[in-house]
């Protein structure tokens, strides 16, 4: 593997030699390294000082264009890849860190202090296994919101997507907002998410035409225990899951989609999961597997923050932060 780095950092024609001589040193003490992924430590593992550390640390790395020739090079993406995003929480000391704010910590359940990292991975569908393509930091901007900045990504990398044969992002129900649904599809790609089991819905109007005035579009809001009859019935899984679906219009997303509803045995009686495409033509069964295939995201953040030291950078500098929460998620990718 650490031949087919440097191959990779070769081929990267806008890295200069030193920086390229480092980022090949740098690899290999994430690789090895043992305790915390400070640069005081890992240049104990590399021949090369901390001030050297740092200084490179500063300057700028194309980290997707290195992952995704790291998948053309290992040849580890199958041919049906989704992509997936997701953010995650990372305590941060201190009170001058750039990005230093408030975020939701789902481990503590709650609002704490510190820095925020969103993930932009690919799925193999058929390893069910994930991949980081890119990752920055969640910076808090007064002309955007923190969706704004999340879909801004996606947007930035479409064109990479694209050409690994990804047709469908998927994401847990926080990114099921209007602003975020409408950029991703304005980039080509189709989304999968979840909405409220209470959500908001209409069934499309089927019937024949009156005769006068504008034509009928929907029929009524949408009752998931009483017009259970008016779904497809998509049979069940093998966990005994029961899937229905149609297609509905949604208010909040303002466009039709494919609604996937799951219905299953709890202690306390039936509950339900209410999963969606945008692509009203994708089999409901697919819906169900890609977004389950999303969770496969959250196995990468707990590798990189207990394996490969994601949580450890005692930098405030923006520019040092992504370039380190990057290459530990770099390292992960290229792990056999």
């Amino acid at each position: 593997m650490e031949s087919v780095v440097k191959n990779i950092l070769t081929s990267m024609s806008s890295i200069k030699t030193s920086h390229r001589i480092f980022l090949a040193h740098m690899f290999a003490a994430f690789m090895v390294f043992q305790g915390k992924a400070s640069m005081t430590h890992l240049s104990r593992y590399i021949p090369v000082s901390e001030k050297r550390f740092r200084r490179h640390f500063e300057r700028e790395f194309d980290h997707a264009q290195f992952n995704t020739q790291l998948f053309y090079k290992t040849n580890i993406l199958g041919k049906e890849v989704i992509a997936a995003i997701d953010a995650s929480f990372i305590k941060k000391s201190g009170k001058k860190t750039e990005g230093l704010s408030w975020f939701y910590n789902g481990t503590a359940g709650c609002m704490q202090k510190g820095i925020e990292i969103s993930l932009l991975a690919l799925v193999d569908i058929q390893t069910n296994t994930a991949y980081s393509l890119e990752a920055q930091q969640t910076l808090d901007q007064g002309d955007q919101t923190r969706m704004d900045s999340y879909a801004d990504q996606v947007l930035k990398h479409s064109l990479t997507l694209q050409q690994q044969g990804v047709q469908y992002l998927t994401a847990d129900a926080y990114y099921s907002k209007s602003t975020f649904v409408s950029k991703v599809l304005d980039s080509g790609i189709q989304f999968i998410g979840k909405l409220r089991f209470d959500a908001n819905l209409k069934w499309l109007y089927q019937g024949p035409y009156s005769g006068c005035g504008r034509p009928k579009k929907y029929d009524g809001k949408v009752n998931t225990d009483q017009d259970l009859h008016r779904f497809d019935d998509e049979g069940k899984f093998d966990d005994g899951n029961h899937v229905y679906s149609k297609t509905v219009f949604c208010p909040m997303l303002k466009r039709n989609i494919k609604l996937v509803m799951l219905r299953y045995l709890t202690k306390k009686g039936t509950g339900r999961a209410l999963l969606y495409s945008t692509d009203t033509e994708l089999c409901a069964r697919k819906i169900v597997q890609y977004y389950k295939a999303r969770f496969q995201i959250e196995f990468i953040f707990r590798d990189a923050k207990q394996q490969l030291g994601l949580s450890d950078c005692q930098s405030r500098k923006k520019a040092v932060i992504n370039n380190h929460i990057n290459a530990s998620l770099a390292t992960l990718n290229s792990r056999p």
